[in-house]
């Protein structure tokens, strides 16, 4: 019998195929029977804890984790249900209910989640057997590089805005001060947490450890939520009556939530660490759905049982791959430029320049989609064209990113849905709204295409380089290999040197590359211009005249966050086709 089919048995079915054997043997003593069965005893406890492998209990372990999937998914909608209820108390009240209110109930749920990830490094990660197996698709390096990335950059905004509230201390709540404090060190610990446990299949404490989990994902969406509502209330723009729709000098609601006008700043930095930190908040925003994404993985390994091979070396390199990074580059730069002329000219009080910036904006958008939807037809037609398997087996890494990247994608395909709506309903009566039609009918045209590549790209099976070494052998290398040998070492006469011989990618593995490299830098200016303030629904009084304000203000800051983070997970998910290619 197989050994690796005989590890996957319990005590009790190795006990009746052993005895079964003695049984037809015969003539085996008792003494060799039992030291078989014990010699493969011991072999399982190797495999897998001793909870694990007892199937007289696997009932009522079945049953105890079923009980902790609950418990941890009570705690979770628990705290975002009341946390919703405070952002939309905090949004639309501003008085009983206000900014530092939410910010209490925050440090509430901060501090026992950074406890208990502390408590599970000091104590229930050394336990012996706690993490007998590792998914080795979870947290790939690049995506924990990502997660220090928005780390330090989300410390930076703690530190601006510690140093933004001191100017308020004298009339201001201290809390406002302590939040940003208490938000670092979750951002300290927790990154240092999820580096190193990210991979973790825990065996023992489960039910602890599945609450802690969902407490820590339930922290980590409190806290982008709060972000998106700061930063879409901060680039909101509110009609009064002596203004139209399309100037951006307006009264911002977030402003007024704040706390008492008539506090003033006692130093004269403040507006100048408002600003910084408020261009911060992207990052912050980021790095919240990371570590959410992370934490929902580890709580989906937990009492997982894995297989322990090593995972496949990709190494990142821009080898045979030119056109691709070259094109994105442009178009990153050309978006880049785009984004600080609209920025500019989208302020200025002549109607003919806000136009012109829109305009500007909308050509530039409506190219790099167009750009991108023939190289993903080009993409999906090759993958057609491979004849690579699709990768098998449970994976919650995967499903994640493919869940993740379609739920995303309804944010996006909202907004543009509703603006082609309203175009259509009031008319093409300038070029302006022409192009705006067109950018949003081409985007929900992009959007489909995008995710059937990248979908189709991560479920397959990846390449594997197996390019050998040529093997050389002639006097004068062996000679420069006898003057570097160390005298005691004796030299084969048939001795021989190894020079690795760079052989050119496949036409199909390198278009990928191309095209994946591409799309991977156009996602990266199309989430940029959103996530730093670029806001033509806003600018573009077609959305707010056809819908009515309020109506519009909701439909742009509950779809455009999800959109942003959409192209920021496009640009991990092309990484990781990029990578398999």
């Amino acid at each position: 019998m197989d050994f690796n089919v005989l590890k996957s048995l319990d005590f009790h079915d190795v006990n009746l195929y052993f005895h079964g054997l003695c049984l037809e043997a015969g003539k085996r003593d008792e003494a060799e029977g039992v030291q078989q069965i014990s010699t493969v005893h011991a072999a399982a406890l190797g495999q897998r804890s001793a909870s694990v492998a007892l199937s007289s209990t696997s009932v009522w372990r079945d049953r105890a984790g079923s009980w902790g999937w609950m418990l941890s998914a009570f705690i979770l909608l628990n705290v975002l249900i009341l946390g919703c209820a405070l952002v939309s108390g905090s949004v639309f009240n501003g008085v009983q209910v206000s900014n530092t209110h939410l910010q209490v109930f925050l440090i509430i749920i901060i501090i026992p989640t950074t406890a208990w990830m502390l408590f599970y490094k000091a104590y229930t990660c050394r336990e012996e057997e706690a993490v007998l197996y590792k998914d080795v698709h979870a947290g790939p390096v690049w995506l924990r590089g990502g997660l220090v990335l928005f780390g330090v950059c989300s410390l930076i905004m703690d530190v601006f805005k510690i140093a933004y509230y001191v100017g308020y201390t004298h009339c201001d709540s201290p809390v406002k001060i302590v939040f940003p404090v208490v938000q670092a060190v979750f951002i300290l610990v927790q990154t240092y947490f999820l580096w190193l446990h990210a991979k973790d299949c825990v065996q023992v404490q489960r039910n602890v450890t599945r609450c802690g989990l969902m407490l820590t994902l339930a922290t980590n969406l409190m806290l982008w939520m709060t972000a998106v509502t700061e930063e879409s209330l901060h680039q909101t723009v509110y009609p009064d009556s002596s203004t139209n729709y399309t100037s951006r000098t307006l009264l911002l609601r977030a402003a007024a939530a704040d706390g008492d006008s008539s506090c003033q700043c006692s130093h004269t930095s403040c507006s100048i660490f408002e600003h910084a930190y408020y261009y911060l908040y992207p990052f912050n925003i980021e790095y919240s759905l990371f570590a959410s994404a992370m934490t929902y993985v580890m709580w989906k390994n937990v009492g997982r049982l894995v297989d322990d091979h090593p995972p496949h070396e990709h190494r990142f390199h821009l080898r045979d791959v030119l056109l691709g990074p070259a094109g994105g580059l442009v178009v990153l730069v050309a978006g880049i430029a785009t984004f600080v002329v609209y920025e500019v000219d989208v302020l200025a009080e002549e109607q003919e320049k806000r136009d012109m910036a829109l305009t500007m904006y909308y050509v530039t958008n409506t190219v790099t989609i167009i750009l991108m939807t023939i190289f993903i037809v080009v993409g999906c037609v090759i993958f057609r064209l491979e004849r690579r398997e699709h990768a098998s087996g449970k994976n919650p890494t995967r499903s994640l990113d493919m869940g993740l990247l379609v739920g995303s994608s309804m944010g996006q395909f909202t907004v543009s849905y509703f603006t082609i709506v309203a175009v259509l309903g009031m008319g093409i009566d300038s070029h302006v709204n022409a192009l705006n039609l067109a950018w949003s009918i081409l985007t929900v045209v992009e959007l489909c295409l995008q995710n059937v590549f990248i979908i189709e790209g991560i479920r397959r099976e990846p390449h594997h380089d197996v390019r050998r070494a040529s093997i050389f052998s002639n006097l004068l290398a062996l000679h420069a290999q006898e003057e570097r040998r160390p005298s005691h070492i004796p030299m084969s006469p048939r001795s021989s040197i190894a020079i690795p011989v760079h052989k050119p990618l496949p036409w199909k593995r390198k278009m990928l590359k191309e095209i994946s490299a591409f799309l991977l830098l156009s996602n990266i200016i199309l989430w940029i211009m959103p996530a730093f303030g670029a806001r033509p629904q806003f600018d573009n009084p077609i959305g707010t005249e056809f819908y009515e304000f309020h109506m519009w203000v909701a439909v742009v800051n509950i779809g455009l966050p999800f959109g942003i983070f959409y192209r920021m997970h496009s640009v991990a998910s092309l990484f990781e086709v990029y990578l398999t290619s």
